[in-house]
């Protein structure tokens, strides 16, 4: 076993500490990665606090991971030491399912392993994430990354890049769409960036006046005070695509009318309790609401590619692991542009 640094909530609602614990060896398909950097996803948030229920504890969050590998099993084939590599959401599933096999691992239908949070298959032990010095992952579930872009940068392209890459390339978004991203934070600040790089047209939709510099400086060509009742009429019946990343209750039927004639909302965003739609919103123009989540291994390194080619990264702010506490309670303020990044250098 190999012993390993980490910081843990030990249980709900417990601050963060530090935690020792081992991960398993190198196996014959497996790869060692010295973990670089982990971005801080609001998803760890909700899991170090059981809002979502079936958290497992003690609980090394982290999903959304970048680092060295300073190891690979006997018979790995697509990775060699030395080279930079992620890890996001998953750490495996069952592999043979319809999903499984075409390569929509995330919706497995036996049940994808998540990074953290979940057990290992065969032995039921816990899963650990990124918040820790070294992880052992299955060759399979690694992801190449490009020595073009700032690994600390790249970090949260694991999660938030590939929760809005996905379904941007599902609905095959591009020149001649019109996308409305709803809400600017971690999410929807990659949602602007990868939808206007696929040559739409995009509009912000916040209830934030002082965010329209950032969102232009991101590559929004528009930008919507949802408040104001005038500029929200003046994207009526307007986008082909909205991309909801709101995670806050609202009402979701003011939101649906921006969509022209078969216009399509994609939930990203989970608000703690289930938002009201009038079905006439819907009916009236033929819209559709849909989800959408993470990505499969194949299409999370078709992200990362296209990423490296058209130089996208997350905007971040680097922090030291023992400030994670402070950073969870930021998070909840909105007190972050976009992301937090850990250094897992500062975990000793």
């Amino acid at each position: 076993m190999l012993p390993t640094k980490a910081y843990a909530a030990p249980a709900a609602s417990v601050p963060l500490a530090p935690f020792d614990f081992e991960r398993r060896e190198v196996g014959p398909h497996d790869v060692l990665i010295d973990i670089q950097f982990c971005g801080v996803c609001h998803s760890d948030l909700h899991q170090v606090r059981d809002e979502w229920g079936g958290s497992v504890f003690p609980m090394v969050p982290g999903h959304e991971i970048v680092g060295r590998i300073s190891k690979v099993g006997d018979h790995v084939k697509n990775f060699k030491v030395g080279d930079l590599a992620g890890v996001g959401c998953m750490v495996d599933s069952c592999r043979t399912c319809p999903s499984c096999q075409e390569g929509l691992e995330q919706y497995c239908e036996v049940g994808m392993v998540g990074t953290y949070g979940g057990r290992e298959k065969g032995t039921g032990k816990p899963t650990y994430g990124g918040y820790s010095k070294q992880i052992v992952v299955d060759e399979q579930y690694t992801l190449k990354v490009s020595d073009k872009l700032d690994p600390a940068r790249v970090a949260p392209l694991l999660c938030a890049g590939i929760t809005t890459y996905s379904p941007l390339r599902q609905w095959k978004v591009g020149e001649g769409h019109r996308v409305g991203v709803m809400g600017l934070g971690g999410l929807g600040h990659m949602a602007v960036k990868l939808a206007a790089a696929m040559g739409a047209e995009v509009t912000v939709l916040s209830t934030s006046p002082n965010k329209e510099a950032d969102a232009k400086e991101l590559g929004a060509h528009k930008f919507v005070v949802t408040k104001e009742k005038d500029q929200l009429k003046s994207v009526s019946n307007y986008f082909d695509f909205i991309i909801n990343t709101v995670s806050a209750p609202l009402d979701l039927s003011q939101y649906v009318n921006l969509l022209r004639r078969d216009g399509t909302m994609i939930l990203l965003g989970v608000p703690p309790e289930a938002p009201e739609l009038h079905a006439f919103a819907l009916i009236g123009k033929r819209r559709r609401i849909a989800g959408s989540l993470i990505g499969g291994i194949a299409e999370t390194q078709e992200m990362l590619d296209f990423c490296a080619e058209h130089n996208i990264m997350s905007d971040i702010e680097m922090i030291d692991i023992k400030d994670i506490n402070e950073a969870y309670e930021r998070m909840l303020k909105g007190d972050v542009k976009y992301r937090f990044v850990i250094d897992l250098a500062t975990l000793n």
